[in-house]
């Protein structure tokens, strides 16, 4: 199978369309579309939200308003290459920077989003030294039971309003963030709203992200698992349960490809 075949063609994950193979496809159609003044979501899936979609139409429909979807998590980019669609892993974390990069030399501002005020002031500061021309015009930190449809969530619209961000990174945690970025495609112009999870933290330095090594080898999931096995162990025994499931549903597309490979 010719590499070009493998790179048009998209992934279907139980019915959600991965359409952005790389993090340099990614980057540029981001910062394209933010140039142009569009609306936008992007939504990084893995098996968590896999999960979730399952059992949470809010969700799935948020998911399917999402412009751009990337390959967050070894088990997707595996699926992918059974199913003749080349991936790259592209989690929210890992789009931060370079679209930081990118932002400040594009002139495209940002609005920082959830988490907490340390951690939304520390990423401020810190991204703005790292990223010369960057600016972050606006940062807003919900209370712990944000709630995408509340008034709480009005006054984080009208605040994004107002910045005239083009983009915002939306950390609040999955199906929270992507509930919230389909809301705001209805309220806002001209914002891209990326879901990044716990991305912000990771650059303040408030929480710890997996050693690299773990996230080359496909084992970040073991390492957070080690680390907060009361929360994170459950999650996971979910995720991996999900498996069985996704592959029998991504059938199909795994017999298409090898026929044509085989043709």
């Amino acid at each position: 199978m010719r590499d070009a075949d493998m790179q048009r063609r998209h992934l279907s994950v139980d019915g959600i369309e991965i359409n952005i193979h790389t993090m340099s496809e990614a980057v540029s159609s981001i910062v394209s579309a933010a140039q142009a003044g569009e609306s936008f979501s992007v939504c990084t899936i893995n098996l968590d939200h896999v999960e979730k979609l399952a059992r949470e139409p809010d969700f799935r429909a948020a998911y399917r308003r999402a412009r751009f979807v990337t390959a967050d998590g070894f088990p997707i980019v595996a699926l992918g290459r059974l199913a003749g669609v080349r991936l790259k892993r592209t989690t929210g974390a890992d789009l931060v920077h370079p679209l930081c990069e990118e932002a400040g030399r594009e002139d495209i501002p940002i609005f920082l989003l959830g988490s907490s005020r340390l951690t939304l002031h520390r990423t401020a500061r810190r991204m703005a030294a790292r990223y010369p021309g960057l600016r972050v015009v606006g940062t807003y930190s919900p209370g712990p039971r944000f709630d995408p449809y509340s008034a709480e969530a009005d006054a984080a619209i009208e605040l994004i309003r107002a910045s005239g961000a083009r983009l915002c990174f939306v950390a609040l945690g999955a199906p929270r963030q992507e509930i919230f970025a389909a809301r705001c495609l209805d309220e806002l112009d001209g914002t891209g709203f990326l879901c990044i999870g716990a991305a912000l933290d990771f650059i303040a330095g408030t929480q710890y992200r997996a050693p690299s090594l773990t996230q080359k080898t496909g084992l970040e999931w073991a390492w957070r698992v080690l680390s907060d096995p009361r929360r994170l162990g459950p999650r996971y025994v979910k995720c991996m349960a999900t498996i069985p499931r996704l592959v029998i549903r991504s059938l199909p597309q795994i017999v298409n490809a090898r026929t044509r490979k085989a043709a």
